[in-house]
C-alpha cells in the first residue's frame, strides 16, 4: 500500500470519529517559508507536511486537489497538489522555482488576504474552506484584522505551530473579540515528524466540527 494511501486510511478514521465523512470541503495549505523554516525545507520535512494535508483534502474535496499557499514577507500562489503529481512537489515547485521569495521574515496578513479573496471573490462557492496554515513562530498580531473581517465568510482557519519559538498571537486566538463566530483555532507540534497521522489529524479537525455546525445555524455556510 503506498504512502498516501496509509495517510487516507488513517484520515479516513478520524473523520468517521468526528462525523465529518459526508462533508464537502476545500482545503488550503499555508506554508510559512520564513528563513527558520530552511532546514524543514531542504530535509523533507515539509514535503512530508503536504503528503499528510493532501491525505485530508482528497477526502474532503470532490476533486482531490490541495491548494497551496507559501509566505515569508512576500507570498505566492501555487499550483494545486493532487495525488498524481505530490511527489517531488516541494522540490520542483518550491525550492528549485526562482520565482518564489525564500526564506525571509514572515509576514501573514497579506497571504490571508489572498487566501480570502480566492475564495470569496475570485472563486466562491457553497462549500466551506478549511486552512490548515503552518506557521514557525513570530506570527505578526496584524492577523486579527483578516481573522475578524473573514469571521463572517464560509472560511475556517487551523493555524499549526511547529517547533520552539514564541506562538504567543496564536495562542490567544480564542480571546479574539469582534468575530461573528469563532473561524480559527490554534495547536502546536514540538516536532512534526514525531506526531503520528491519527494524532495528527485529530488534532487538526478538533474544532472544524465545531465551526461547521455554528456556521451552519448562523448561515456563514448552507
Amino acid at each position: 500500500m503506498s504512502t498516501i494511501s496509509l495517510l487516507k486510511k488513517s484520515a479516513q478514521i478520524v473523520l468517521e470519529k468526528r462525523n465529518l465523512t459526508n462533508v464537502t470541503a476545500r482545503v488550503a495549505l499555508v506554508l510559512d517559508i520564513s528563513g527558520s523554516m530552511r532546514r524543514l525545507y531542504k530535509n523533507g520535512t515539509v514535503q512530508k507536511v503536504v503528503e499528510r494535508i493532501l491525505a485530508v483534502a482528497s477526502q474532503f474535496d470532490d476533486d482531490g486537489s490541495l491548494d497551496v499557499w507559501v509566505y515569508d514577507n512576500e507570498f505566492s500562489r501555487l499550483k494545486p497538489v493532487t495525488e498524481a503529481d505530490f511527489e517531488g512537489y516541494v522540490d520542483q515547485y518550491i525550492l528549485n522555482n526562482s520565482l518564489i521569495h525564500k526564506f525571509g521574515r514572515n509576514d501573514e496578513p497579506p497571504v490571508m488576504e489572498d487566501i480570502i479573496e480566492k475564495y470569496t471573490v475570485e472563486d466562491p462557492s457553497s462549500d466551506p474552506a478549511f486552512i490548515v496554515f503552518i506557521n514557525d513562530g513570530g506570527c505578526k498580531r496584524t492577523i486579527k484584522k483578516p481573522v475578524v473581517s473573514s469571521s463572517n465568510k464560509p472560511l475556517f482557519w487551523q493555524f499549526v505551530g511547529i517547533g520552539d519559538s514564541n506562538f504567543e498571537v496564536l495562542k490567544n486566538l480564542d480571546e479574539m473579540e469582534g468575530r461573528f463566530i469563532d473561524n480559527a483555532n490554534f495547536f502546536h507540534i514540538k516536532d512534526v515528524e514525531a506526531i503520528s497521522d491519527d494524532e495528527l489529524y485529530s488534532l487538526l479537525l478538533n474544532e472544524f466540527p465545531e465551526w461547521l455546525k455554528e456556521a451552519k445555524e448562523k448561515r456563514v455556510i448552507q
